[in-house]
């Protein structure tokens, strides 16, 4: 029986099924990313990844620049780049870290938390209108459960951790 993907696509054997599932995992995420950025950007005056600094601050505060960096799989600089384009804009603040001189704790100041509260509707909204009109509930909850584990064992074996 020759391997498919979803929709009836053939595979080209494992290979065929490896690059397909890749291209329909990067394309879905940059889809998805550009269409809350869209309404993000019209709805608040910010974009994605200035929601998910917000969302991440509001859920861990007094967190490191190292810290986000880390549960977003990027650089360092990048993050403290983010992080300043936040604090230029009012929405967070760095503040001297007692236990490390050489990094800071970040927090939301007012109005990041009241940007992020408004925002946070915004975000869950579209993606529920983004993947509910196409996902029945069963389906929604097995790629959740599916990317969860995927996640999960990629952050275990440190695969895609940047080195800088």
């Amino acid at each position: 029986m020759e391997d498919t993907l979803d929709g009836g696509r053939p595979a080209a054997g494992p290979t065929g099924l490896f690059s397909e599932l890749f291209a329909d995992l990067v394309r879905c995420e940059t889809r998805l990313y550009n269409a809350l950025n869209d309404r993000l950007r019209e709805r608040h005056g910010i974009v994605t990844s200035q929601y998910e600094f917000l969302d991440y601050l509001r859920r861990h505060p007094g967190c490191r620049v190292a810290d986000i960096a880390a549960e977003f799989a990027i650089g360092v600089g990048a993050t403290s780049k983010g992080i300043d384009r936040l604090e230029k804009q009012g929405w967070a603040a760095r503040r001297p870290n007692p236990a490390d001189r050489r990094s800071s704790l970040l927090a939301l100041t007012a109005a990041g938390t009241r940007l992020v509260e408004e925002a946070q509707r915004t975000f869950t909204d579209t993606l529920a209108e983004l993947l509910t009109g196409t996902l029945d509930a069963a389906s929604l909850s097995a790629a959740a459960r599916t990317f969860a584990t995927l996640r999960a064992a990629l952050e275990r074996d440190r695969i895609g951790t940047p080195t800088g």
